[in-house]
């Protein structure tokens, strides 16, 4: 029982941290309602989470918090793109004719994808110190927890992906695309800003 115990807690445990609007759901969200490179983008995210729940499993987010000069490095990168995407985010609103139906290029939409988790310090402490964390208390069941966590992840980011094109005709108009984006300027930006103020 206790297997099926931790497998549920991690997909609960995952699900909490991974469904909040930011960065990295906003692009999953924008290329799902395009139509464009969905399975790359649900699959970059999804291995990258797994990849990253895994590490913290098996230990590595301790070893992490002990060498400080990494993660200000993380910090200071992740606020300095955080903040650029959101400045991006904000000249799309500005700018009409930058709301044009036809998305980034292929490259540009997973190297964007691969950026915003990967530079992301959130994906970090939410993957790799906080999942990481919680699995400790599950002891020898603990890859259970993780199983369910990775779970969760694959779960939300197909559902966002895959589903987000039924909010095509909703997205038809120029006026959703701009209040998706100044969403995603202010909720970005400001995660931006607070990271570099530590």
């Amino acid at each position: 029982m206790i297997p099926l115990q931790a497998l549920a807690a991690g997909l609960g445990t995952g699900l909490s941290l991974i469904v909040v609007i930011g960065a990295q759901n906003a692009l999953v969200l924008r290329q799902g309602v395009l139509r464009q490179q969905v399975p790359a983008i649900v699959a970059i995210c999804a291995v990258s989470d797994a990849l990253l729940i895994a590490l913290g499993v098996g230990g590595v987010g301790t070893a992490l918090t002990s060498w400080p000069v990494a993660l200000e490095v993380v910090r200071w990168l992740g606020a300095a793109f955080l903040v650029g995407y959101g400045v991006l985010a904000a000249r799309r609103v500005l700018r009409p004719g930058a709301l044009v139906v036809g998305g980034a290029a292929p490259a540009a939409a997973v190297l964007t994808c691969l950026a915003l988790t990967w530079l992301n310090p959130h994906v970090y402490l939410d993957t790799v110190l906080l999942l990481g964390t919680a699995s400790t208390g599950w002891g020898d069941a603990r890859w259970w927890f993780a199983a369910g966590a990775m779970t969760a992840s694959a779960l939300w980011f197909s559902s966002l992906g895959f589903g987000a094109r039924r909010l095509s005709t909703a997205f038809a108009r120029p006026a959703t695309w701009r209040v998706l984006d100044a969403a995603v300027a202010v909720v970005v930006t400001a995660t931006g800003i607070s990271l570099a103020l530590g």
